[in-house]
């Protein structure tokens, strides 16, 4: 077990931590209240907070929190996400951005009193797709599997069964920001938990089929 860091907004205390390079990762719009403990990250969603750009609204916010550390090539992600959800638009989940006018984000959305999958794919412009369930969840998966120029999206409830929920053009050969974000547009804020964060690089598809082919 490697030696990490308790952080509560500015401070920091050492404590022992499994979680994967949480302690080295780096915020983008840091929240106001914030800690890491025991393997999971939680933080304050900053209120009136969001990522979305121009379609259908015709305006672009990107203050939400993001916590991220940065990959190259083909990887999967994966994390526990649960949240304090109060209001409308209320979401918390994963994040992979290649700038402000690229990114995809994925997790639970608290829209009127219902909780759904969602999944928001900017390129330029934003769009939103929605699952909604049939009952109030206390947790839920969600992993990101980038391969080549596309993203697949995937949820689950118990980290065994996978269900995919959307596949997305993602630019390839290009560095991502991958993290944990949360947004509350319309409302105060709310405490959002990240558990097991986990990132595995995969193996580039274009190398290993020419590797094959050399090996013919």
């Amino acid at each position: 077990m490697k030696k990490g860091l308790l952080m509560l907004g500015c401070c920091a205390l050492s404590l022992t931590s499994g979680a994967q390079t949480l302690e080295k990762m780096i915020w983008f719009n840091e929240p106001a209240k914030w800690e890491i403990k025991d393997s999971t990250l939680s933080m304050y969603v900053t209120p009136h907070s969001d990522y979305w750009r121009i379609a259908h609204y015709g305006f672009t916010v990107d203050d939400a929190p993001f916590y991220y550390t940065t990959y190259g090539g083909e990887f999967e992600v994966k994390v526990k996400v649960r949240g304090d959800y109060k209001e409308r638009f209320d979401q918390a989940g994963l994040m992979l951005r290649i700038d402000a006018q690229n990114y995809i984000k994925a997790g639970i959305e608290y829209v009127d009193g219902r909780y759904n999958i969602s999944t928001v794919v900017t390129h330029r412009t934003s769009d939103w797709s929605v699952i909604t369930l049939d009952r109030p969840v206390p947790y839920i998966w969600i992993k990101a599997v980038r391969r080549l120029d596309a993203v697949e999206l995937f949820y689950s409830y118990d980290d065994k069964e996978y269900t995919m929920m959307r596949t997305a053009w993602f630019a390839d050969n290009t560095p991502v920001s991958v993290g944990l974000m949360g947004a509350s547009p319309d409302g105060e804020g709310f405490w959002a938990h990240f558990d097991t964060f986990r990132v595995t690089q995969l193996p580039d598809s274009r190398r290993m089929e020419w590797l094959r082919k050399q090996a013919q």
